[in-house]
């Protein structure tokens, strides 16, 4: 018995087998530990978090103890591995960066899992933070407004350090948009604004009361100037129309249904209006057709001679 345990503890094939042994017995832990937890956690993003968190405990208990069990052998290849450790540091910097992105995106603010963000080019939700890349399901490209395109993404976290990070939804979980509507001239525009900032206020009544609340919070937070967070109705003056443009904030998630809901009543509204108000489209108007000069000449002339 005292050999084999000599044989486990001092030799490179026992430390190796060792080893093994450490990784499978936490793995195994870790599969009980998220299996577990999936059974008593009902809230999706405590279960999210739990399961994260048995994770990295797992990876630094794996990783401590084969550090222990490697911890004689490592003194003596100490100047060894120093070489080594820049020439692995060279050929696996993008891996080393990502990896500091990760614990960049742990410990800041920069986004967490359900946040809806940009990143290395791509829009969409976050779904996992994983230790060398974040997961994204997609929303965007060929598909008008903020809907789920169905691909999911993986966006290396190294991206946190080289381009700006979009979120949507972390300090304030709003947007302002805009819908614009043109009216013909001779219309009541005065009635047309009133109808704007009502169908504003039905729709997105309670968006402005929420949004004005956490928005006075990102000024507390942040050096920045109080703004509106009223629907506001803008007028312009141009040569085809009087172009009508409503201003107000919606929450992130729900701004394709809202703009369709608010210009579905928005028609309704001047449908009612028995013809004050009028939709203007593009006309063309053909004021002066140029004047046409057609000379025709005869087949039979007969000055005409026959080529030689």
């Amino acid at each position: 018995m005292e050999g084999w345990y000599t044989w486990l503890v001092e030799t490179t094939p026992g430390k190796l087998l060792l080893s093994l042994a450490v990784v499978m017995v936490v793995a195994a832990a870790v599969r009980l530990a998220h299996r577990q937890i999936g059974r008593s956690v009902d809230d999706r993003a405590d279960r999210y978090r739990a399961r994260k968190a048995a994770l990295f405990l797992g990876y630094l208990g794996a990783v401590l103890l084969i550090a222990m069990i490697f911890s004689d052998s490592l003194q003596k290849m100490g100047v060894a591995l120093g070489v080594a450790g820049a020439g692995i540091a060279f050929a696996l910097q993008e891996v080393i960066t990502s990896a500091a992105g990760w614990v960049a995106v742990s410990l800041g603010s920069f986004y967490h899992v359900g946040d809806r963000v940009q990143l290395g080019g791509i829009k969409g939700d976050v779904i996992d933070v994983g230790m060398l890349r974040t997961t994204i399901m997609e929303v965007g490209e060929w598909v008008r407004g903020d809907a789920y395109t169905g691909r999911i993404v993986r966006v290396a976290n190294s991206f946190v350090f080289k381009e700006p990070v979009y979120n949507y939804s972390a300090d304030f979980p709003f947007l302002w948009d805009e819908i614009m509507l043109p009216i013909r001239y001779g219309s009541d525009y005065r009635l047309a604004r009133q109808i704007l900032h009502r169908v504003a206020d039905e729709v997105v009544g309670d968006y402005t009361r929420t949004a004005h609340e956490a928005f006075e919070r990102v000024v507390r937070s942040y050096s920045i100037e109080d703004a509106s967070t009223e629907p506001m109705v803008l007028l312009t003056a141009n040569d085809n129309w009087v172009e009508l443009t409503l201003r107000y904030t919606v929450d992130y998630r729900r701004r394709r249904p809202t703009k369709d809901e608010l210009f579905i009543r928005v028609l309704e509204e001047i449908e009612t209006t028995a013809g004050k108000v009028r939709i203007a489209s593009t006309t063309v108007a053909l004021v002066e057709a140029p004047r046409l000069d057609v000379k025709l000449s005869g087949s039979g002339d007969a000055s005409r001679q026959p080529p030689q």
